[in-house]
């Protein structure tokens, strides 16, 4: 006897949430940007949705004491009230979505931790349960930043006593890094003869490069010249150091470079 299989209809598909978010990275810093990308869904088959909003809530903290409002493209109007913000999507039928991609600011205020973002779909005539969403981690700007330094010596002209010192520092981050500076200190029977963006405080054997902001993977240059005494002969040795800056340097083996140059008599160098 043949067997005969019953097959059972497949169900309906689940309706769409009334509002979901995609947040874009979850973890950010204080003064660094994020989005939201909300999508609102009209779950009521019966009735219209006037006023439309895409509304979103901090939960342990009001949102807007967090972020500032960046761009909403998606929204006709965005606002903050009490501790929601929200953007405008108008009318919505039945069975219908729109969605609003928010771009917030994180304040460089804002608490460090954990928030929970909520979300609502918010009518002028109906309102949505609030959902929860995304846990949004903010953390602190990091204060370390990995400097490097090297010294370069090119002598000016083939028969001279006068040589140019180059020193670059360069910023493997973390961080950006402000108030540079890089002390040089000069071979015996050198003395400096000039610069435009370093200076030789009080005729000493130090001059000193000042950097005043270098960003995370940029390189900065200064140079400054120096001229040998007419007693100078042999290796003469000028040692750069990162002596200053803003943030703390997890690796202070690249702090230090030097340049060595050989006077053959005072009014000839080599390097």
């Amino acid at each position: 006897m043949a067997a005969i299989m019953l097959v059972a209809p497949s169900s309906a598909l689940a309706a769409p949430p009334t509002s979901a978010v995609e947040v874009s990275p979850t973890t950010v810093q204080r003064g660094q940007t994020f989005t939201v990308s909300q999508t609102v869904y009209n779950a009521d088959a019966t009735s219209t949705i006037e006023g439309g909003k895409a509304t979103l809530y901090g939960k342990e903290s009001p949102l807007p004491g967090i972020v500032d409002l960046v761009s909403c493209p998606g929204a006709f109007a965005c606002d903050m009230l009490g501790g929601s913000i929200r953007g405008g999507v108008g009318t919505v039928t039945p069975g219908q979505s729109k969605t609003v991609l928010f771009t917030f600011r994180v304040k460089e205020d804002a608490p460090l931790g954990g928030v929970t973002l909520q979300h609502q779909f918010v009518g002028d005539n109906y309102s949505f349960e609030i959902l929860d969403g995304p846990v949004l981690t903010i953390t602190d700007v990091p204060s370390t930043a990995n400097l490097g330094v090297t010294l370069t010596a090119s002598p000016r002209g083939i028969l001279t006593s006068s040589v140019e010192f180059t020193v670059k520092v360069t910023n493997a981050g973390p961080a950006t890094a402000s108030g540079i500076r890089v002390a040089s200190t000069l071979g015996n029977g050198l003395r400096f003869t000039g610069s435009s963006t370093c200076s030789n405080p009080g005729g000493t054997k130090v001059v000193n490069c000042d950097f005043s902001s270098l960003a995370v993977g940029a390189g900065a240059t200064a140079k400054f010249t120096v001229a040998a005494g007419l007693l100078t002969l042999g290796p003469v040795k000028t040692t750069a150091k990162i002596v200053q800056s803003s943030v703390t340097d997890p690796n202070t083996a690249d702090n230090t470079a030097s340049a060595t140059c050989t006077a053959v008599t005072g009014l000839l160098l080599s390097c």
